[in-house]
């Protein structure tokens, strides 16, 4: 199974992980969060990162989420991709993360690529003709 372990500003991560234990009604064992904060020392956050990717590197992995590319969370998490068992995706948001928590038993590069498609398929233009985009995300 592989872990996913999200790299955010504040307290994003984690409230993140509060919609999908809403959603899923349970919170898979599979998922942490590392917050980083303004006022944090990167490379200390970089090696509590390192902890977590331990914690949750079962043998198949761990894919790393950031929310934003180039700013701080995403540049400790491209620091801690540096082992071929760690990928990252940057732009993390709902729907791409649960479209990865249900399907952890899927090889690494494959979660990887299923994390962008379903970051880039529900960012959609709403109206009332569409309200059925939201379920379809979750069918993939």
């Amino acid at each position: 199974m592989v872990g996913i372990l999200l790299v955010t500003h504040n307290g994003l991560g984690n409230s993140l992980l509060d919609c999908v234990r809403h959603v899923l009604r349970t919170l898979p064992p599979h998922l942490r969060s590392l917050s980083v904060q303004e006022d944090d020392d990167p490379s200390q956050k970089e090696a509590e990162g390192r902890a977590l990717i331990a914690e949750l590197d079962q043998g198949d992995g761990v894919l790393i989420l950031t929310d934003m590319f180039g700013a701080t969370p995403s540049n400790i998490g491209r620091r801690l991709c540096l082992s071929d068992r760690v990928m990252g995706v940057a732009g993390v948001n709902l729907p791409m993360l649960l479209r990865i928590s249900c399907c952890c038993d899927k090889p690494l590069g494959e979660m990887a690529q299923r994390a962008l498609e379903g970051g880039r398929e529900c960012i959609v233009y709403m109206d009332s003709e569409n309200h059925h985009v939201a379920t379809g995300c979750l069918d993939h």
